[in-house]
């Protein structure tokens, strides 16, 4: 079967915006009825201590709190097991979903709180009196691996798990190298931000003995399993409904300890719980992500081809190892090359625990990071080796003769991943983006002082993992009025996923759009999701989606021909033979098709080049990005339209954590960035001039459609440009900025060094 492409490929607008901006977007926020109590959660003050009482009489003598939730009323208390990467050996370090003898981090749950307003259980949250015996905080990941303090004793040590990325021989290469280069990189500690923050409302039917939560985000069906599990349920009697949801960006949606404990809660007195969080709750609760250091060396020929790279990665996981926490340790070592040919690899990164609220999944987890310090480290080499760094790049790019093309393979044993480069042409790219940037008239003002300003330019090239598998599911029934209702595993987080699976669905079946109708994400919908990460929605989604289309087709049979010979126009199944049949018939005989499609892991590998043009004041440290160019070959465009969406607010994204974006701790483990006043945040002014490109060069071999995964690529080279360009800006005064956020205070800094 093959697409008509009247709406694939087309800008069509998103068909869930009309509710948006009708006010008929329906949140969590806005279900509550009178009869539902509210959640309020006592989190840790202290960062690490061990609990000698929790004194909850006070709370309970406020009039309309029903009661106070603590371990002791849990019992036996479960821990929060790991979505992607499990492994035995991480086990010590999962989270419990409440604190019964000890805290680790500062915001970690300690009691539940349940009133008749929110008011009144905030109230009950501060009448709770606390005993604490702390202990010494671990506060970063050099006071975490010298093991003075353990936060679990159990486990012996504070490295909860290392990755090793191998290729070749590098100790060999490094042994006969005519140059080597040695350098220390840093990225900051920052999260995901959705507009939205994260909500439950959990209702128990105990005539039933069925749960029901609503805010369900991302990955419902693994969290129905999860909560089913700890609550001793079978899975059949819980639902999870996605309602919509304002943004995701791959913190929001995984297991956390609410979402345990408000459906708990909810059984526990017996009437239906909402919990909403607030903004301060979401800086200190939700996963936090990218703080990570290295000491990193490359060896080269003395003309610029790269023989190896090794090194160490330092990664502060936080106090737990959380559903995802191991996502970023392990892409950073497999996917540090990039789009380079790198014949030597081996790079480490051990994951450290601390006294910080844990860390996961952040658009791009390990793939920010690990660009960011191969992008520095080529440009370091370049300038030693007296070559231009656009043709060091260019003459270590994989080519396409060389597609697919294998990275590295990861250790350890039990957690052994390897994956290959689909499909690319990463020169062509390279040379589409130096002339949509006029690179060869803007490379004259590296380093040049312009009316108090002095200006860089920066080219770097990046690769993009996505379609992560093993599958995902969808159901296509025909409707009695002629339409098609189509049920897809995928979990909607504000990427656009009805338009897009609509889309598909009505080229692959030959009707109009309005024909379709889109459901996603509930477990109501179908036996078994998998859900929206890793940029794999179209992909194995969409994929899905085509497939049950075909299927679906074979209602040819009623027709006596084949699927290929049938043609739908105007509600109506006709063939070439002049049979027809009305849909709305057909749909009498209850035709539906259930269908998967699974990619035995092959992910698809997006690719581009990034340039900017950047003006640094040294007398402020304030940066100006005049210029930014983004260029991304993403195999197959379902819609443009959204698709420039997404690559422009990635790129934003990762100009905040590049400029701005700092979750700070001090000393005692305490985050000084805990509201929006201290943490801050790119607004649609900052940054007016970025120009985002979208190719269908190299279409992915890996499944029907030919795309790739494309919602994270914009945010992958940020980091490294704006370093780089900010580089080539100071290169008069000597600045080499290796560490993240390159905030005005830094700049100023690093220009002004006495």
């Amino acid at each position: 079967m093959s697409l008509v492409n009247r709406y694939v490929g087309a800008p069509i607008k998103r068909v869930e915006d009309l509710r948006f901006l009708r006010g008929r977007g329906e949140f969590v926020a806005d279900l509550a009825s009178a009869e539902t109590l509210h959640a309020a959660i006592l989190r840790s003050p202290v960062a690490h201590a061990r609990v000698r009482t929790i004194g909850l009489k006070p709370a309970l003598a406020i009039a309309g709190v029903h009661a106070v939730i603590t371990a002791t009323e849990i019992g036996t208390v479960p821990k929060i097991p790991l979505r992607l990467q499990p492994s035995s050996a991480t086990e010590p370090f999962c989270q419990p979903v409440i604190a019964r003898d000890r805290v680790r981090y500062v915001g970690e749950p300690i009691a539940v709180v349940l009133a008749d307003s929110e008011a009144l259980a905030e109230s009950g949250v501060e009448a709770i009196a606390l005993d604490f015996e702390e202990v010494p905080v671990v506060a970063d990941w050099s006071i975490s691996h010298r093991g003075e303090t353990l936060l679990f004793e159990e486990a012996g040590t504070n490295r909860a798990m290392q990755f090793t990325a191998i290729r070749g021989d590098a100790d060999a290469a490094f042994r006969d190298a005519e140059y080597t280069r040695r350098a220390c990189f840093s990225v900051q500690r920052h999260t995901a931000l959705p507009l939205e923050p994260r909500g439950l409302l959990a209702e128990w039917d105990a005539a039933a003995g069925r749960l029901t939560v609503k805010g369900a985000a991302k990955v419902p069906f693994f969290n129905r399993r999860t909560v089913a599990h700890m609550m001793g349920l079978s899975e059949t009697a819980v639902d999870l409904i996605e309602n919509d949801v304002g943004g995701g960006f791959g913190a929001r949606g995984e297991f956390y300890p609410e979402d345990f404990l408000i459906p708990f809660s909810a059984r526990y007195v017996g009437r239906p719980v909402v919990w909403i969080e607030n903004r301060r709750e979401h800086l200190t609760a939700i996963n936090h992500a990218r703080q990570m250091d290295c000491e990193v060396e490359i060896a080269c020929k003395r003309d610029g081809t790269i023989l190896g790279v090794r090194g160490d990665i330092h990664v502060d996981l936080g106090a737990y190892v959380r559903t995802n926490g191991l996502i970023a340790p392990r892409n950073v070592v497999q996917l540090f090359s990039g789009p380079y040919r790198i014949p030597n690899i081996r790079l480490s990164s051990s994951a450290f625990v601390t006294n910080k609220t844990p860390t996961g999944t952040y658009r791009a987890p390990g793939r920010y990071e690990g660009s960011f310090f191969c992008e520095r480290l080529i440009e370091l080499a370049a300038k030693d080796l007296g070559i231009d760094s656009i043709e060091m790049r260019r003459r270590n790019l994989v080519t396409d003769a060389e597609i697919p093309y294998r990275l590295a393979r990861v250790e350890p044993a039990d957690l052994a991943t390897e994956t290959e480069c689909d499909s690319g042409d990463y020169a062509y790219v390279l040379d589409r983006c130096l002339a949509e940037f006029g690179w060869e008239e803007k490379r004259h003002l590296q380093g040049r002082l312009i009316d108090g300003r002095y200006h860089g330019v920066a080219v770097v090239c990046f690769v993009e993992g996505g379609g992560i598998g093993p599958k995902e599911n969808a159901r296509l029934e025909l409707e009695r009025d002629g339409t098609v209702t189509v049920y897809v595993g995928s979990a909607a987080v504000g990427q656009g996923l009805e338009t897009i699976m609509a889309q598909i669905a009505a080229d692959a079946l030959c009707l109009t759009i309005d024909k379709i109708r889109v459901r996603h994400g509930s477990t109501t919908y179908l036996d078994d999701g998998y859900g929206s990460f890793a940029s794999r929605s179209t992909v194995l989604g969409g994929s899905a989606v085509f497939e049950g289309a075909a299927i679906l087709l074979d209602a040819a049979s009623y027709l006596g021909c084949q699927p290929e010979e049938i043609e739908i126009i105007d509600g109506t199944a006709r063939t070439q033979h002049g049979h027809s049949i009305a849909l709305a018939e057909l749909a009498t005989h209850g035709l539906k098709a259930d269908a998967s499609f699974a990619n035995d892991q092959r992910l698809t590998y997006a690719y581009g080049t990034a340039a900017a043009h950047v003006a640094v004041d040294p007398e402020t440290g304030r940066v100006d990005l005049i210029d930014y160019v983004v260029i991304e070959d993403v195999g197959r465009i379902v819609n443009p339209l959204t698709l420039h969406g997404q690559v422009i607010g990635a790129t934003v994204q990762g100009l905040g954590g590049a400029f701005m974006e700092d979750l700070v701790y001090d000393a005692n483990g305490q985050l000084l960035a805990g509201s929006l006043a201290d943490y801050a945040l790119p607004i649609a002014t900052d940054f007016p001039s970025i120009r985002a490109i979208s190719l269908e060069h190299r279409p992915s071999p890996t499944n029907p459609l030919g795309v790739k995964g494309a919602g994270e690529g914009g945010i992958i080279p940020v980091g490294g440009l704006m370093a780089n360009a900010i580089a080539g800006a100071l290169s008069s005064l000597g600045v080499e900025p290796n560490e993240l956020p390159l905030s005005a205070p830094r700049v100023w800094r690093l220009a002004n060094p006495s």
